[in-house]
């Protein structure tokens, strides 16, 4: 395997480090420093770009990141044991590397922006959908002109799911108001270590500026209350609303016999934007 910088081969970095992956901190670590560049292709361009990371570990992506021309990298990386093994990466890119010890549940994003941001990460499964809906809630347009994110696959599946699919849900609904999503590329549990027992994919997201129309919450308000009883037709899975059904079925052109993974995602905007309009 071809190196992409000068910095020591990752199982090398592993090793001296003892990082052995925690299952309880969702980690992960990439191994293939060719796969981070190819990761770093799918986010690119990034030389006009700060890149947000979401749980460096031992820095693969990082340096896949860097390595491909990325303007500034700023990682926040909550297990202090990796800390050392990207400082080295620090010392390797002056000025390009900025590490943040802390939990990135507690980041505040739009404050580390400063100027064209893109947010990149091999995200800890166990964190992966909080993280995502955090990214997609109000304030609208956002902060970031991308994210390139490592999901379980079962995971990427939902976020970019038609509608009529079995994979559709509130998350497909949600990303896809916002952004035009797709998955760029599947990865398979080897190219980790700990190799996961699931597949991995990587889900490329780009804003759509207009989507602002209602608020987030409101969406989620409807969408969990559709899919809360997801085999029920909406008549009475929308009853959660509290809303007077016949007039949004009329507004809506819908009959209500019809299920939540019926109806595709603007039918769910429409939707939000009725019950906002008739609380």
């Amino acid at each position: 395997m071809s190196q992409i910088d000068e910095l020591p081969p990752l199982r090398e970095v592993i090793a001296n480090h003892g990082l052995r992956a925690k299952k309880e901190l969702g980690q992960n670590f990439l191994l293939d420093l060719n796969l981070t560049a190819r990761i770093a292709r799918i986010a690119a361009p990034l030389d006009q770009h700060t890149i947000i990371e979401v749980g460096p570990g031992p820095g693969g992506l990082t340096r896949g990141l860097l390595a491909s021309g990325a303007k500034k990298v700023i990682a926040i990386e909550r297990d202090d044991r990796a800390l050392p093994a990207l400082a080295e990466i620090e010392a390797a890119y002056p000025d390009r590397l900025q590490v943040i010890a802390g939990d990135a549940m507690e980041v505040d994003y739009r404050a580390l922006a400063n100027g064209p941001t893109k947010i990149v990460a091999n995200l800890p499964y166990n964190i992966a959908t909080p993280l995502l809906t955090g990214w997609l809630d109000d304030p609208w347009p956002p902060y970031f002109d991308s994210l390139t994110l490592m999901f379980q696959k079962e995971v990427a599946d939902r976020i970019c799911a038609p509608s009529g699919s079995k994979a559709f849900g509130r998350l497909s609904i949600l990303s896809q108001w916002r952004c035009d999503a797709k998955v760029g590329l599947n990865v398979g549990p080897g190219a980790f270590t700990p190799p996961p027992k699931v597949s991995s994919a990587i889900v490329h997201m780009v804003p759509k500026p207009s989507a602002n129309q209602v608020a987030a919450s409101t969406i989620e308000h409807v969408t969990r209350a559709a899919f809360g009883q997801r085999r029920k037709m909406l008549r009475q899975s929308l009853k959660a609303l509290n809303v007077d059904l016949p007039a949004l079925f009329d507004a809506l052109s819908l009959k209500g016999t019809e299920r939540a993974e019926q109806l595709d995602v603007e039918c769910f905007v429409d939707m939000a934007g009725w019950v906002e309009a008739n609380r």
